[in-house]
């Protein structure tokens, strides 16, 4: 232990995490560089290539550039997401938002309240459970 001070330790550490900080940098530059819609092929081929042959220098130029249109388009996919999310949740849920229907979930809520309460047999529940559901 008295070979490799506590110093020592802590550079080796700082240097070890700015390193793999920079890793993530690269990796989201190289797929920001491939979900520009803006970039046609022969660009996306040159910074690419600029990116691995001189990585520091090429990362920071491409940040420097096109660091603004790199945080609007995280922007729009974060969005596309969000909203691609909330479709699926309206769709597993089958509500039927702004159609003025009510969801098969809501109908059949409706259907086992009235059975609990007495207003429908076993049978008529039934028959109108496969009604809504076909």
């Amino acid at each position: 232990m008295d070979d490799y001070p506590l110093l020592d330790v802590f550079l080796t550490m700082l240097w070890f995490f700015l390193w793999i900080m920079w890793l993530f940098l690269l990796f989201k530059v190289v797929a920001d560089i491939f979900r520009d819609q803006e970039l046609n092929g022969w660009w996306k081929a040159l910074w690419l290539v600029f990116c691995i042959v001189l990585p520091y220098l090429g990362v920071l130029v491409y940040i420097i550039a096109r660091g603004k249109g790199m945080g609007r388009r995280d922007v729009e996919q974060a969005k596309a997401s969000e909203a691609a999310f909330k479709d699926y949740v309206r769709k597993a849920a089958g509500s039927a938002e702004g159609d003025g229907k009510a969801s098969h979930v809501d109908e059949l809520a409706k259907l086992a309240d009235l059975k609990e309460k007495g207003a429908l047999s076993e049978d008529e529940f039934q028959a109108a459970k496969q009604k809504l559901l076909a």
